[in-house]
């Protein structure tokens, strides 16, 4: 393997100032270890998954070390075809906002897929250093890569490293700083002369360029860019142009003229004169290993995880596993311990504040308003803790890959492709990023279609509503219920996806393609960093939207409308406000106040349901002895399945627009509602 020394590309530019920022683009495949790269530049906390689509948006930073960098995190693409809403993306920002480098990063495990992004790149003729990533893996299986070589035939600093492992990164900072300082540019390689074949691909790519060189001058695209994807057919490319008619009829008779002589089609034409080129470099400078000890392994596991009749079955007992370790041994124990650590200092704080001889208004809205309410939110922090560990190790292990491959097949049958499986699974852990990530579905019908379903599934924040009343009604339980709950809202999502592949989205899905990483041992790093950032984003919950929303309740369940302290709750303004709504609820065994009270506060944040109930009722006993264990059942599927919180609708109408998400509510409202009807009615008969 050759060592890379500081590339000085020919037809270099004139030199950066030494205090101007120097922007860079980080573009790869998915699955290429691109965000572990750039958590590796930028030192940010960012979460690394091993499936494709864990980056949606761009991301930015700046490199350690080097204050005026700025580095973007494109979303992992393939090609840059506009197929998907990503690809338009990452295009249009190396297109439109000109970095002053792009540092391509591609998977020396699987050279020949990963360079076929990297010739396009090439094409935009930006400054480019290409690090090929995961050489550990590809040396360790008796592979190498003659460095030197590929510089020389890509025209681009080629730098072996392994972001993992941190290996051969500072190198690579070198090169992007130096090629983005002086502007170095490609060396010019015209691909299209290489192959028996491509002659008539030269003459034609030749002729655009003589024929676009103007416009795309005016239009600033590179040139070789913007031929290549015009005699592709590329609209928005040829949008940019604004060719007159003579000149597209001429455009269409050199592509024309091209397919006859070639005897491929013009996408097949310019992609077999990629591979063309990639095949030789690839044979020049790349020793292929033995076929690698992961991929052996991960093919016998496969027959298991993904075989045909056993990937469904593995899938729910896996999930059944994780809720029983979350909610019966690891997560209720720490849970247990949490929340006598809370009633502890709870305890401690009453005797301070009766010591101190605080206002006994004071003294209650700090107890029975903050301690109680808040303090019973953060008690279930354990769990939510515990459930992402487990969901952060699937996902980094390459399982969830998995699921959205065994899936395509169940999801076709409802209108959707596998893709949709990752916007669904990321709504498990909460709705928001859930709507955010449908952006990387390339069809609008697919994306409105899985923006509608994602309510469907049951949210993290729903967590403390589940486990508070399993601890109170089912306790030798938890895990049966937990796994029907979780299963009740796949098959509610499932006849509604009936209903709209019906009725509002008629028609077939858009083909689904995805490749299945070899299983890796999930990094510790990476697992632990999830779930802090979910163990921040409740802390920081329960202090902001949930606290707000415990004090406001007890506000409105001590105080009638004249401001005066009540002796009894029922005579509050929540209570008289409740009392609206409570013969909506009384079908469902919930007419109590109280009950219909934390619904309410559901739809600001679904943890300050158990919150509003702790203000409202001394203890788990107090519940019990309003609703019976029917209606328990009915609101566990009412809390399943009701109109998610503000944060996610406001998501779905910057998505869908306003109509759209108050049409989610309502219907979610009335889905639930009949849900919980059902519900109530059989298991009151059953009981």
């Amino acid at each position: 393997m050759g060592e890379p020394g500081i590339h000085h590309a020919k037809g270099s530019g004139h030199p950066l100032p030494e205090k101007q920022t120097l922007t860079f683009a980080l573009v790869g495949n998915q699955n290429c270890g691109k965000t572990t790269l750039f958590n590796r530049l930028t030192g940010s906390n960012q979460h690394v998954g091993n499936f494709p689509g864990v980056t949606v948006d761009r991301k930015e930073g700046t490199i350690l070390g080097h204050s005026n960098t700025a580095i973007t995190d494109l979303p992992g693409i393939y090609s840059m075809s506009p197929y998907s809403s990503e690809e338009l993306v990452s295009r249009n920002f190396v297109l439109e906002e000109s970095p002053n480098a792009i540092i391509n990063i591609v998977d020396a495990t699987n050279i020949e897929r990963n360079l076929y992004l990297t010739m396009q790149l090439l094409e935009m003729d930006r400054p480019m250093v290409v690090a090929v990533n995961m050489m550990d893996e590809l040396t360790g299986n008796g592979g190498s890569i003659d460095i030197n070589k590929m510089e020389a035939m890509l025209g681009v600093p080629v730098v072996p490293i392994s972001a993992a492992k941190n290996s051969g990164v500072d190198e690579l900072i070198t090169h992007a700083l130096h090629i983005a300082h002086y502007q170095e540019k490609p060396v010019e390689q015209d691909f299209c002369c290489q192959g028996e074949h491509n002659g008539a691909v030269h003459r034609c790519i030749h002729a655009v360029c003589n024929l676009i060189e103007d416009h795309a001058t005016r239009a600033r695209l590179p040139l070789r860019f913007a031929a290549s994807k015009v005699i592709e057919g590329d609209r928005h490319i040829l949008d940019k142009l604004k060719l007159d008619e003579n000149e597209l009829e001429m455009l269409e008779h050199i592509t024309l003229q091209m397919e006859k002589e070639r005897g491929l089609d013009r996408s097949a034409a310019i992609a077999d004169m990629r591979f063309s080129y990639i095949k030789k470099v690839s044979e020049e400078c790349v020793n292929k290993p033995k076929e690698s000890k992961e991929h052996i392994r991960s093919r016998e596991i496969d027959r298991v995880l993904t075989g045909k009749y056993t990937a469904i079955p593995v899938f729910v007992g896996i999930m059944a596993l994780v809720f029983c370790m979350t909610f019966n041994v690891i997560g209720a124990w720490f849970h247990g311990l949490l929340e006598q650590g809370i009633g502890l200092l709870t305890t401690v704080t009453d005797q301070a504040l009766t010591k101190a001889g605080v206002n006994p208004v004071i003294h209650e809205l700090v107890i029975g308003g903050v301690f109680q309410g808040v303090g019973s939110v953060l008690s279930f922090l354990p769990i939510v803790v515990t459930m992402f560990f487990f969901l952060s190790l699937l996902e980094d292990s390459g399982y969830i890959a998995r699921v959205a491959f065994c899936m395509d097949k169940l999801l076709r049958k409802i209108g959707l492709s596998g893709r949709s499986i990752v916007p669904m699974l990321i709504g498990f852990g909460c709705t928001v990023p859930a709507v955010m990530s449908t952006r990387t579905l390339p069809s609008e019908r697919d994306r409105k279609m899985t923006i509608l379903l994602t309510p469907f599934m049951s949210c993290t924040a729903k967590l403390p509503i589940y486990a508070f009343f399993v601890g109170a009604f089912f306790p030798k339980h938890g895990g049966v219920v937990m796994t029907g709950l979780y299963l009740l809202g796949i098959v509610v999502g499932i006849l509604a996806a009936f209903l709209y592949k019906g009725v509002l989205f008629r028609g077939e899905a858009v083909p689904f393609v995805m490749e299945l990483p070899n299983y890796r041992l999930p990094s510790l790093r990476s697992t632990m960093q999830l779930v802090w950032e979910k163990a921040k984003d409740f802390l920081q919950k329960a202090f902001s939207v949930i606290l707000i929303a415990t004090i406001l309740v007890w506000f409105l369940q001590r105080f009638d409308f004249h401001l005066n302290l009540v002796e009894d709750s029922a005579q509050s303004i929540m209570a008289t406000i409740a009392g609206v709504i409570a013969p909506v609820f009384a079908p469902l065994g919930l007419g109590e106040w109280r009950i219909c009270t934390s619904l309410i506060s559901g739809f600001m944040a679904k943890e300050s349901v158990v919150s509003v109930l702790e203000v409202l009722f001394d203890a788990q006993g107090g519940i019990q002895a309003v609703i019976s264990t029917a209606s328990a059942g009915a609101l566990l599927v009412f809390s399943l399945l009701y109109a998610p919180c503000v944060a996610a609708v406001a998501s779905i109408k910057r998505e869908l627009g306003k109509k759209w998400a108050l049409a989610v509510v309502v219907w979610q409202c009335v889905v639930a509602w009949i849900a919980a009807f059902l519900f109530y009615v059989i298991a009151s008969f059953v009981m």
